[in-house]
């Protein structure tokens, strides 16, 4: 089972989570996908992600990986410690207060001209999922590109030691070159091997 958590101001609709979600289509794994879209507010977006591990019904240490990219890496690594599942985490926000705190106001999401409202708040709500120290890092495995232009790949590398990782020279924050990796996700996610993926591929 897979829980996709999508980015500040982003969706469901987003490159990412429909690159894996129509391989996991792909692959008949379907019923194992989760993507809901987040709340603006973190204590609500972290207790929707909540209500739904709780409820995905397979053991969640052994059979769920939680898929964060940006905010939604930074509440996989929260869920990860609170549930013990695994996370793989694309560019993830390391320290979200801080790096939010600039956000409050109002303006739209990426992917719609919607309004998105962030609140004062809010980074209180973040300051409280803050990790200060990852355990078990077997469990974790990381994706972080170099050229990311909103996030510091070195902080990410640092806040996760021991931990699987595969660093990308270039790219940038929204990983524009996602579909090299994402099989190595999946796989450590416990679904769709690599050689699979690349048989779909040359079947298209």
């Amino acid at each position: 089972m897979i829980l996709y958590l999508h980015g500040f101001r982003s969706a469901p609709a987003s490159f990412k989570a429909r690159l894996l979600a129509e391989r996991m289509a792909a692959t008949g794994q379907q019923a194992a996908w989760l993507c809901p879209q987040l709340p603006a507010s973190p204590r609500a977006a972290i207790n929707l992600a909540r209500d739904l591990i709780r409820g995905c019904g397979v053991d969640i240490e052994r059979e769920l990986c939680i898929i964060g990219s940006s905010l939604g890496g930074f509440y996989a690594t929260a869920l990860a410690e609170e549930f013990g599942c695994r996370a793989a985490l694309l560019n993830p926000a390391v320290r979200a207060a801080r790096d939010l705190a600039s956000q409050v106001g109002t303006t739209t999401f990426y992917h719609s001209d919607q309004p998105f409202e962030f609140l004062p708040e809010y980074v209180g709500e973040l300051e409280a999922l803050q990790v200060e120290e990852i355990t078990r890092p077997e469990r974790y495995f990381l994706l972080a590109a170099t050229g990311d232009e909103v996030l510091d790949w070195q902080e990410m590398l640092a806040h996760y030691p021991r931990a699987r990782n595969r660093i990308i020279n270039g790219s940038d924050h929204g990983i524009s070159d996602f579909a090299q990796y994402m099989d190595e996700v999946l796989a450590f996610a416990g679904h769709a091997s690599a050689q699979l993926g690349q048989q779909l591929d040359k079947q298209q």
